[in-house]
């Protein structure tokens, strides 16, 4: 079990306010920001992703422990940038071109969160130049994209070689991922992994960085 019962617990139940409260009460005691997400949030999220695989969570599920991760995570942000402190990857993620479905892409972006990466919400409908310009502003080593949709398919093809024209598609890991996509996909427009469902995202950056390294 994690080392903070109360803030592991409440992330796992989906207990947003329980899970502020304890974040709160942890901070007081003297635990490191970085400690407690570390030894506590990662963990929970971990076993989040697990149950979701197993079938003994579902879509709400992840949704209320990703609010409830997000809750303790506003109270530890400010005080790991006071400190200088950085998570060990930057993951930038939207919902491509001509798409504004984001219930899947704010699961994935919740549990990469909780898993210990630095996450960069681009939001929806996020054109092939935004992506560029964040990757190229923002440096990150990841770059995930959804599509809910069979017609903004497309897009991520064209962000991809947006990314390539630009000179930094090298420069990154990119993943795939929503409703229509399948790995034949992701492999024919020259992604570099594909994720069939949210609980088993952060699992296939951790794999893809370790094989990169």
């Amino acid at each position: 079990m994690a080392r903070f019962d109360e803030l592991y617990n409440a992330i796992l139940r989906g207990k947003a306010q329980e899970a502020h409260a304890a974040t709160v009460t942890a901070l007081a005691a003297g635990a490191a920001p970085m400690e407690l997400i570390q030894d506590s949030m990662v963990p929970a999220m971990d076993e989040v992703g697990r149950l979701f695989e197993a079938e003994e969570y579902f879509v709400p599920d992840l949704l209320l422990a990703g609010r409830a991760m997000k809750s303790g995570m506003e109270l530890i942000k400010p005080l790991l940038s006071a400190s200088g402190q950085k998570m060990s990857v930057r993951v930038v993620i939207g919902t491509v071109k001509g798409d504004l479905h984001d219930i899947g892409k704010n699961i994935v972006a919740s549990m990469l969160e909780g898993s210990g990466f630095e996450v960069i919400d681009l939001g929806t409908d996020v054109s092939p130049e935004k992506f560029v310009a964040a990757v190229e502003q923002k440096k990150p080593q990841v770059v995930c994209m959804s599509a809910l949709l069979t017609v903004t398919m497309p897009a991520m093809k064209l962000t991809i070689d947006a990314l390539k024209t630009a000179g930094v598609r090298d420069q990154v890991l990119i993943l795939v991922g929503g409703a229509p996509v399948n790995q034949h996909y992701a492999k024919e427009i020259g992604a570099d992994g594909y994720c069939e469902n949210a609980g088993g995202a952060s699992g296939l950056v951790k794999n893809l960085l370790a094989g990169a390294r």
